[in-house]
């Protein structure tokens, strides 16, 4: 995991509209007890039971990602990440690859409820998710292990959303956002017709939640 890039550019790869999200909902337990010791094998089963889609469509922005560290540019990324990078550019012509980080979200209006287990959160990163967006967090439990793991727990008011499932969502200088406490944040939803500009908050953070999301996870922020 890497330390927080000055923007970010995430692909919304799940939709849940149901009141409440349950931890065994994000990441189902019984058959998945056998995978507790492998993390890779574990995130297979990431909300099988709510949106079987959801983990390939994570790995596609998650194999995006890991050719931009490699070269930093748009060769071999997908197709519907270049025209997304294309039409951010267009508006914010300091948007490069190498300050910008790629990565999933999902939106759940109340996401987190029941047991307080680690994998809800953890299972979400390991297929590149870098961020949450909700109504609400159901626990602090939950909101502290996206915390923890480099995952930004955004909040966004109740009400038609402004973007879609499968929509990119482009949020410049969250870094700055993050290091100033600013209290809303600027994000865009890319269209075909353009950027959509709609507000993000992130919430009550303590400033070594801030700390850990910028060095990308508590991993980092402990290390010597």
């Amino acid at each position: 995991m890497i330390a927080l890039k000055d923007n970010l550019l995430v692909r919304v790869v799940s939709e849940i509209h149901d009141p409440v999200t349950t931890t065994d909902e994000l990441i189902p337990s019984g058959e998945t007890s056998s995978y507790r010791s492998n993390p890779l094998g574990l995130a297979e089963f990431t909300l099988s039971r709510k949106d079987p889609e959801y983990v390939a469509r994570a790995k596609a922005i998650r194999d995006d990602e890991n050719k931009r560290r490699e070269d930093a540019s748009c060769d071999g990324l997908s197709s519907d990440t270049v025209n997304a990078v294309k039409k951010v550019s267009e508006k914010f012509s300091d948007m490069t690859l190498q300050n910008t980080e790629l990565g999933s979200t999902i939106f759940a209006v109340k996401p987190g409820d029941g047991s307080a287990r680690e994998q809800a959160a953890s299972c979400q990163r390991v297929l590149g998710g870098c961020a949450n967006i909700a109504n609400e967090y159901a626990t602090k439990r939950y909101r502290s292990n996206l915390i923890n793991w480099g995952m930004l727990p955004f909040i966004i008011k109740e009400g038609d959303l402004p973007f879609k499932n499968l929509d990119y969502i482009f949020i410049p200088g969250i870094k700055n956002a993050v290091e100033t406490k600013a209290e809303v944040i600027k994000a865009y939803a890319v269209k075909e017709e353009g950027l959509k500009e709609f507000d993000l908050t992130l919430g009550d953070l303590t400033d070594e939640e801030r700390q850990i999301i910028l060095k990308g996870c508590l991993i980092n922020y402990n290390r010597v």
